[in-house]
């Protein structure tokens, strides 16, 4: 009976192992659209007073679990009794991610003005803060949810195949790590402009290594946001397209002798050019 337990303790410890293998290569596999997450992320918990930065982003990140509970029942369901339906939806949101993608690089050659939401102004009464705090706050839950949908299905996808239990185990990992690792750096992103004030305010005269870090730490936050972005837009050109060549055959095997990483970028821009197209269109038929 102990020989029993060891090997059920063995046996165990190797299911571990797989499944921490397995967690790192689907980690690797989801970066793309974790980066995208982190930038949007970034982006939407700025814009408040300080002492509501944090609030803000718990409040997300309550709403980003929540959404994760909601998602992975639904994506374990489908690949138990419709695992087809994994890859469908997996393409499905490699159309939306090229789509995304070629949008933000049309924003940026050809930028349009956006309705800028005043969040923290003094002028604007209380009530009215929190109503646009609670608007910003369910925008990027809406969001989280859009991506949490393709971080689950992608990593879900890389274990097709697997006994239902390496699948809830990897999968969970993996989105655990992306709620927490996306908004635990944002968290601190957010915060870097109040940590250079506090070094500049701790300086002597404005002088020395303190204010010197201090400085950088402020000026960088923008930065830091705006070369998100951009990481992100990549990211997820380059998402898309392995997406595409992974999952449609005829992709897999055209142009072999390009890079992966070309091929994967030049077909999400194709895709996303011609998602914008077609969406185009359709808004102008029903315009008309």
């Amino acid at each position: 009976m102990a020989s029993g337990f060891f090997a059920l303790l063995d046996d165990i410890a190797t299911l571990m192992d797989d499944v921490v293998v397995m967690s790192k290569i689907t980690t690797k596999k989801t970066a793309g659209i974790l980066g995208d997450d982190l930038a949007v992320n970034a982006e939407k918990a700025t814009g408040f007073v300080s002492s509501r930065e944090l609030p803000v982003l718990w409040a997300i990140t309550k709403g980003s679990f929540l959404n994760k509970l909601i998602i992975l029942p639904i994506a374990f369901l489908l690949s138990t009794f419709l695992p087809w339906a994994v890859t469908l939806i997996l393409i499905a949101g490699g159309v939306y991610l090229a789509y995304e993608g070629v949008e933000k690089v049309m924003e940026y050659f050809f930028p349009h003005e956006h309705k800028i939401e005043v969040v923290n102004h003094e002028d604007v009464s209380p009530e009215a803060q929190l109503k646009a705090e609670q608007k910003k706050v369910k925008s990027a839950i809406f969001t989280d949810f859009i991506l949490s949908v393709e971080i689950v299905i992608i990593a879900l996808g890389t274990v097709l195949g697997e006994p239902l239990v390496f699948q809830v185990l990897v999968v969970s990992i993996v989105a655990i790590i992306a709620t927490i690792g996306v908004y635990g750096i944002v968290a601190l992103i957010v915060r870097m402009d109040d940590m250079g004030f506090a070094l500049i305010q701790k300086s002597d005269n404005q002088k020395g290594v303190l204010f010197s870090i201090g400085n950088v730490l402020v000026k960088a936050l923008p930065i830091v946001i705006k070369s998100l972005s951009f990481i992100g837009t990549v990211a997820l050109l380059l998402v898309a397209g392995g997406i595409f060549t992974h999952n449609i055959e005829v992709l897999h095997h055209f142009a072999e002798s390009i890079p992966g990483v070309i091929k994967d970028f030049v077909i999400g821009i194709a895709v996303g050019l011609l998602a914008v197209l077609v969406v185009k269109l359709v808004s102008k038929v029903l315009k008309k």
